[in-house]
């Protein structure tokens, strides 16, 4: 990623604000502009170098001897602000500091455990689509009745959380990724309920509070055993609890909205089930849930023969990059065809989302759940966009639905 700085070159510079509603609800006019403007754009407005291009983006996920997380992946600058919590020992750190909780992690999240829960999810994922085509017919919110009901089901279970209020889970994700963005009106927002979210979410992430058998009972046994701090395993169950819900219910939601809109794509999947892991992927392509994280330069580092100066901060578009015209064929389609892999919906590098199976694997339980039972999906009424700085979120996402035969 680096290079020698012998010469550089003057950005092209735009005022536009990526945090306002017309961008936050329709991004794709601006991802074109700050393509097609050039590899580096400096946003005067917060004085951030932002990266739109594929290729510029995906070599800042995985420097980050360069491009560091510790500082913070938000517009505020850990060096000179004081995080709101404390910061996420695997979004919000760097080696060595990110090495232990991303190993454990990583060990408990890997395939044998998630073998252990495709049954069982797939049973839940059945029972939850007959009771919506029971319950509701033919015509239902698909954002309320899946996208959100099934991961909120099954994913609070996996991690061993009490039945008694996980409808604070959402809001809590939403305002932790409404504060990576400035201190708008999305953030004031949040604020009346700070105190509240924050205290339930701290509270879940006591061992005692766990169910034994699940995920956060394991993040504490690795504690026991010496691979983590007791000061870092609540941390680490926090982690799970705030990128492990919000960003699958509306990578969910966004398969939903695909289907709904390409047709054909739908009678492929229900031709071959097997393609439901793609179809999530290519959905998380196509409509990235996380649309943009921030990094800081730990040098003086050329991108492009851009000067980003040490302590600068860069602003990765990553939705933008994943619908790169240099990069895809045809990107903004919806395409069961495509090989998505190497989209940037899930990061890259060392800070690549540790949960992405967990995600892939509620997805196609669900979706194959659907194929089974439903012969066409369309949508049934104007989707509506849940606003916040970082995820791009959905609100409502009207359906209307022929039941397979």
């Amino acid at each position: 990623m680096t290079e020698t700085l012998h010469t550089s070159v003057t950005p092209p510079a735009s005022n536009a604000d990526p945090f306002a509603q017309e961008h936050l609800e329709h991004p794709e006019s601006l991802h074109q502009a700050l393509r097609e403007a050039g590899p580096v754009v400096h946003l005067t407005r917060y004085d951030v170098h932002a990266l739109a291009r594929y290729e510029e983006v995906h070599a800042a996920l995985v420097d980050w001897q360069t491009f560091q997380s510790a500082a913070g992946v938000g517009l505020a600058n850990f060096r000179h602000e004081k995080p709101w919590r404390p910061p996420s020992l695997l979004l919000e750190a760097d080696p060595p500091h990110h090495d232990a909780p991303r190993r454990v992690l990583r060990e408990i999240l890997a395939p044998p455990a998630l073998r252990r829960l495709r049954e069982r999810w797939q049973t839940t994922a059945e029972e939850l689509v007959d009771a919506v085509l029971t319950g509701e017919g033919t015509h239902f919110d698909a954002f309320d009745r899946l996208a959100k009901a099934f991961p909120l089901r099954v994913f609070p279970d996996a991690v061993g959380l009490g039945s008694e209020g996980r409808d604070n889970l959402l809001p809590y994700g939403n305002m932790a990724f409404n504060a990576f963005g400035p201190r708008n009106d999305l953030v004031k927002a949040d604020a009346p309920r700070m105190a509240e979210l924050s205290a339930w979410v701290g509270a879940q992430c006591a061992r005692e509070a766990l169910d034994e058998e699940g995920f956060g009972a394991a993040i504490w046994a690795a504690a026991d055993r010496g691979d983590l701090t007791p000061e870092q395993a609540p941390l680490v169950v926090r982690s799970l609890l705030t990128a492990g819900v919000d960003t699958t219910v509306h990578g969910l939601a966004a398969t939903l909205y695909a289907f709904a809109t390409h047709p054909d794509q739908w009678q492929r999947l229900r031709e071959r089930p097997e393609l439901a892991r793609v179809a999530f992927d290519e959905a998380v392509r196509w409509q990235s849930p996380v649309q943009t994280f921030f990094r800081t330069a730990t040098t003086d580092v050329s991108v492009a023969g851009t000067v980003i100066p040490e302590g600068g901060k860069i602003l990765m578009f990553l939705g933008a990059a994943n619908r790169d015209p240099a990069r895809w064929d045809d990107p903004d389609r919806f395409d069961l065809a495509r090989d998505p892999s190497g989209h940037v919906g899930f990061g890259m590098g060392i800070h690549q989302c540790v949960g992405q199976h967990v995600a892939r694997l509620e997805a196609e339980a669900l979706l194959t759940a659907l194929a089974r039972r439903v012969d066409h999906i369309e949508l049934a009424g104007e989707p509506r966009r849940h606003l916040n700085n970082t995820l791009r979120s959905w609100a409502a996402l009207p359906v209307r639905i022929r039941p397979a035969r």
